[in-house]
């Protein structure tokens, strides 16, 4: 749609509530486990998996979600998420049982699924250049920095005011959201009429990220080799390959692999959902200095204001080093330092003060790291894509995102829980956070093999000079 706009600040602040919004139902409700566990009288696997439940539908969905807002447009569908929220919130907010406690965190994912996509198009559709990139390390500040803002936050809330707190202030903050980008215009991709949507795509994909979410999560209580868990883990390997298949010999596959030629998307999304895979250090983390050394959710939470300090400031630092190197430089430093941060969290063998200030210090490394990541990661991604597709490719780069902090989130929980039942927490918490050491191992490898090295300079240029 033609239209003389320009993205502004009051537009770029609505994003960023809209985008803390799913921060406050994810990552305050890791940090205040315990209390929520006590208060509803649940298991800690059931708490888990309500709790990966979100980002699991957010993942299955957002990609769909921004192939709808590239049709319906990217304000509607942004609205839509808004006011899922605020369901999936009263939800919370009188949740007395597990049925209300997993029915918002489902809504709340769908919610999630319709604002990420939609906003990042919404700013590739309003901003241009440098301003795009200035734009785009604010939506991080959202969506990278909100982890750390909502996880201080969280604990303060739930510390002084209760954890259901926590979801009315999500509430506020969507509808200050919705208020601020009510005067953005319309934004639409020209559609053709033959492009129908993937169904059995779909439909394949949900089935194996159920089957995989499941297994990962419950597999310990099903056992690893009952025949639950081994039906689960043929579904995922079976499926996933069938998925593929199909997906590769259709047109308009519900995800779309032709984005996947492109070298510096792949590398994108591919580290991001390695990188978003390490939050689950922050669960372990925070789990084991509260249930082993006596922390209350607030202590804990001052335990990552430097996280939080860490990626708010370094983020405008990560947009600089892209624009002066291309992607990949700070990408690998990123990589590095989250691997650096994660390994001084391990050193659980620590007496209480010394290990609280070594934890100070591995969090606001690893924050260092993120920050630094998050603007030339997402610019990235969304930079090297047509127009048509920016909303399906913002919803493939932040199903990365959902999928890879769900997942990662599990897979921590489980190991941590697994090496817990043996009595030796200080050894379940080292192991928890080696397995998230591993996941930005691997994310570096990512950058490195998939982003080029050579041209990246030029690249830059090719597009200053269009």
């Amino acid at each position: 749609m033609e239209t003389s706009y320009k993205g502004n600040n009051r537009m770029m602040t609505g994003i960023v509530f809209g985008v803390l919004t799913y921060w406050l139902f994810s990552q305050s409700l890791i940090n205040v486990m315990p209390e929520v566990q006590l208060d509803l009288g649940i298991s800690l696997g059931v708490l888990n998996t309500a709790i990966s439940l979100t980002g699991l539908f957010s993942g299955m969905f957002i990609v769909a979600a921004g192939g709808i807002s590239d049709r319906i447009g990217r304000k509607k569908m942004t609205t839509i998420g808004l006011l899922l929220n605020i369901i999936g919130s009263l939800c919370l907010v009188f949740a007395q049982e597990t049925v209300l406690l997993i029915i918002g965190r489902v809504i709340q994912g769908f919610s999630a699924a319709c604002i990420m996509p939609a906003t990042i198009a919404l700013v590739k559709t309003y901003f241009d250049g440098a301003d795009r990139q200035r734009a785009l390390s604010y939506w991080s500040f959202g969506s990278w920095g909100g982890g750390g803002i909502c996880s201080f936050a969280g604990g303060l809330i739930a510390t002084y005011l209760g954890w259901r707190w926590i979801f009315i202030f999500s509430i506020i903050l969507t509808v200050l959201s919705m208020f601020l980008i009510k005067d953005v215009p319309e934004s639409k991709a020209e559609q053709s009429n033959s492009s129908k949507f993937d169904f059995s795509g779909f439909v394949i994909f949900i089935l194996v990220m159920v089957a995989l979410n499941v297994v990962i999560t419950r597999g310990g209580d099903f056992g690893w080799t009952s025949p639950i868990s081994l039906t689960l883990m043929a579904v995922t390997v079976i499926g996933g390959w069938v998925f593929f298949k199909v997906v590769k010999g259709k047109s308009n596959g519900f995800i779309d692999l032709s984005l996947f030629e492109n070298k510096y998307f792949t590398g994108a999304t591919v580290s991001n959902f390695l990188l978003n895979a390490v939050a689950g250090a922050l669960i372990v983390a925070n789990t084991y200095v509260q249930m082993a050394r006596g922390y209350s959710s607030f202590q804990s939470g001052l335990l990552s204001i430097g996280y939080l300090v860490a990626v708010l400031a370094m983020i405008r630092v990560g947009e600089k080093i892209l624009q002066r190197s291309g992607p990949r430089k700070p990408m690998v430093l990123a990589c590095l330092l989250v691997i650096a941060g994660i390994m001084l969290m391990t050193l659980t063998m620590l007496p209480n003060s010394i290990y609280s200030v070594v934890v100070f210090i591995g969090f606001t490394v690893y924050g260092i790291g993120l920050g630094l990541y998050a603007t030339p990661s997402t610019d990235t991604a969304v930079d090297n894509v047509p127009s048509a597709k920016a909303g399906e490719a913002a919803g493939i780069y932040k199903m990365s995102s959902t999928l890879g902090g769900s997942f990662g989130l599990a897979i921590s929980v489980t190991v941590y829980g697994v090496v817990e039942k043996a009595g030796n927490m200080e050894a379940a918490a080292s192991i928890g956070l080696l397995v998230n050491a591993i996941f930005a191992l691997l994310a570096l490898l990512a950058v490195v093999t998939a982003i080029p090295k050579e041209g990246v300079k030029k690249s830059i240029k090719e597009r200053k000079a269009s």
